[in-house]
């Protein structure tokens, strides 16, 4: 018998697997193609206190390697989220991650104030990578005491865990993660999508109307790997790694970095079935290799 059954932030899932936010939508666009109750849980897409309607089209351009994206964190709203979402997401039986974004610590105060009152909603992910429009536009996940501060006053409101989802754009993701953790963080997910650009020569232009965007897929993997054990070996808080994970070799990395849980991101586009692909995989792993629960392997690797 194996168990891949986990506990993160004090809140049990089946197993530790879910999707990256706005990969998958709110889960509601997927469900024709997955059982969203095979999930560990369903992280949905950022959700602000009011519409954002997003970036200038194009928006996603392929590269070697993945994907670059500047959507611009486009969603409907925390009225629009809570009635017609979660109530879609009731019907499942699967954690939910509600992810939260917002340009001033008090937009993202409001919406977590919100999500208090919401009793299906399991966990919280924080997106600091939105810009604060009060500090100049700089990311609040760039900066050690904007991202110490964001996190106190979200935790001083929240009624969920909170993870804080970090930004791979720094110098020392270490010295972020300790930030957030000081902060009050319950968890870390990391990491967020890499910086990137595409040039169309034949038109001299570039792809993006936002010039740059965000690079996700398996070309940043090993990246992944890499800053999801350094922050294991810094904090002691439960961590959810993503970052170019398509296949179950791909996630158990991650477990063996030291993280707890592994989100499935931009090969929900290429696959939809991509998230129970994996789950299986894990599952076949364990099997062969006698291992009947993922505490044996997590941070195997020092």
């Amino acid at each position: 018998m194996i168990d891949t059954s986990i506990e993160f932030c004090g809140v049990k899932m089946k197993n530790p697997i879910t999707v990256a936010s706005g990969t998958f939508g709110s889960g509601m666009e997927y469900s024709d193609f997955v059982d969203l109750n095979r999930l560990g849980a369903v992280t949905t897409k950022g959700v602000a206190i009011t519409p954002w309607e997003g970036n200038a089209t194009p928006r996603v351009a392929e590269v070697y390697g993945g994907m670059l994206n500047a959507i611009g964190l486009q969603n409907p709203g925390i009225d629009t989220f809570v009635s017609r979402d979660l109530p879609f997401l009731e019907k499942y039986d699967t954690k939910v991650i509600v992810n939260v974004c917002g340009h001033s610590e008090e937009e993202y105060v409001s919406c977590v104030e919100r999500l208090a009152e919401c009793d299906n909603v399991d966990l919280l992910e924080i997106n600091v990578s939105c810009p604060n429009v009060k500090e100049g536009g700089i990311a609040f996940g760039t900066d050690p005491k904007c991202l110490n501060n964001i996190t106190k006053m979200i935790k001083a409101k929240a009624k969920q865990p909170v993870i804080m989802k970090l930004s791979p754009n720094v110098t020392d993701i270490a010295e972020m993660a300790r930030a957030a953790v000081d902060g009050g963080a319950d968890g870390l997910s990391l990491i967020n999508t890499l910086t990137g650009m595409k040039i169309d020569i034949n038109r001299r232009a570039f792809l993006l109307a936002n010039k740059t965007g965000g690079m996700s897929g398996p070309a940043i993997h090993p990246i992944a790997v890499r800053m999801v054990y350094q922050v294991a070996q810094a904090v002691d808080v439960p961590i959810l790694a993503m970052g170019g994970v398509s296949t179950a070799e791909d996630a158990i990395e991650f477990i063996m970095a030291g993280a707890t849980a592994v989100a499935v991101g931009t090969a929900n586009f290429a696959n939809p079935h991509a998230t129970i692909d994996v789950i299986e995989g894990i599952e076949a792993f364990m099997d062969q290799q006698g291992i009947k629960s993922l505490d044996e392997i997590r941070g195997c690797v020092k």
